[in-house]
């Protein structure tokens, strides 16, 4: 049975897939500025609120797209639970449909998997103005689980998220943050090391000459671990990481653009003009840079990464996301078309052809 405002929803798509009218998604606004600038009537899901099902014996929850992450949260840190991929807010008002749509994730993401690798399944408004399900409530159904992930990071460019079902974990028991004066290039040549000591790491962060490691897990492995890496422990772990995750440290205040650079994680540093902040244990590189967007690309390229330019204060023109060779393309232009053929919904936000 389909809520009232799903309903709305749907008579909206309907009404502008009749009269030919683009339409650009809503939510709570926090991650406006990721992807493409739309342009189109808006539509608005931040009403299509509230936990359907939460079983925390069986990890699982489900909730309408407009729920506000932090009500997730708080429902899943009373039962000391928590999900796994630690999406980043970067406002108060962030929902559970902006988190899947953008597939972001925090400094816990090499260890635990990315936001995909948690969707059960999800319900999708498509530009036929057909609303369908696809996935399950339990990993095992696996029926359809392929295009739950396709449209987790897709930014809305295959129908709007109206409900999404997660696989949620336990809180480790202990946490703990060590750091240790090391450059950037030190910094990945520790972090090669320690991926053979099978470590319960859960972030590593180098900033400022500094490697930051957040240890998670039992008292007794997080005891031994700090025992055997070093350093020093911080007490301001937790704000650490949570301000890393949310952008809200100093090298995020730049006024340059904002690259995120996918890598290896043993590459080297970059060598490009800017600052750079190394996340992901190495995997992710945060570059903030006033050079041209070929450059960050090109080094990209030639280590078999990809580059986006996250944020750009002074443009909503230049493509954000690394071009995609001919034959990937042409699988984005046969998804759009299959799921909304007249690029209805959120046009141009990833490609501007799609």
């Amino acid at each position: 049975m389909e809520s009232d405002i799903s309903t709305q929803l749907q008579s909206q798509v309907r009404a502008a897939l009749e009269s030919g009218t683009p339409l650009r998604i809503q939510g709570g606004g926090s991650k406006h500025f990721y992807g493409n600038r739309v342009t189109g009537e808006a539509l608005d899901i931040s009403g299509h609120r509230g936990i359907i099902s939460y079983e925390p014996t069986e990890l699982v929850l489900t909730a309408r797209a407009g729920t506000p992450l932090k009500v997730i949260e708080h429902a899943l840190n009373q039962q000391g639970q928590m999900l796994p991929f630690e999406p980043p807010h970067f406002g108060p008002d962030a929902t559970l449909g902006g988190t899947i749509a953008t597939g972001l994730s925090g400094p816990r993401r090499p260890y635990t998997g990315a936001v995909r690798d948690y969707v059960l399944g999800l319900k999708l408004l498509t530009g036929h103005g057909e609303i369908v399900a696809f996935g399950g409530q339990v990993m095992k159904n696996v029926a359809g689980y392929d295009v739950s992930r396709l449209a987790t990071g897709s930014l809305g460019m295959l129908g709007i998220i109206l409900e999404v079902s997660l696989k949620v974990l336990p809180r480790p028991e202990r946490e703990t943050t060590i750091t240790m004066p090391l450059s950037s290039s030190e910094a990945i040549e520790k972090l090669n090391q320690l991926r053979l000591l099978h470590t319960p790491l859960s972030a590593a962060c180098c900033y400022q000459d500094t490697l930051w490691l957040r240890l998670s897990g039992t008292p007794r492995s997080v005891q031994s671990a700090c025992a055997r890496i070093g350093g020093d422990i911080r007490d301001e772990g937790e704000s650490f990481w949570h301000d890393l995750r949310e952008h809200t440290l100093p090298f995020f205040n730049s006024k340059q653009p904002l690259w995120r650079v996918s890598l290896a994680p043993n590459e080297p540093p970059a060598k490009l003009q800017g600052e750079v902040l190394i996340d992901w244990a190495g995997a992710q590189r945060w570059i903030s840079t006033g050079a041209p967007a070929d450059i960050p690309r090109a080094y990209a390229n030639r280590r078999n990464g990809h580059a986006t330019l996250f944020r750009n204060p002074e443009s909503t023109t230049e493509l954000r996301f690394h071009p995609l060779p001919d034959n990937l393309l042409a699988l984005h232009k046969n998804l759009k078309q299959a799921f909304d053929p007249s690029n209805l919904i959120n046009p141009g936000v990833m490609y501007p052809t799609l």
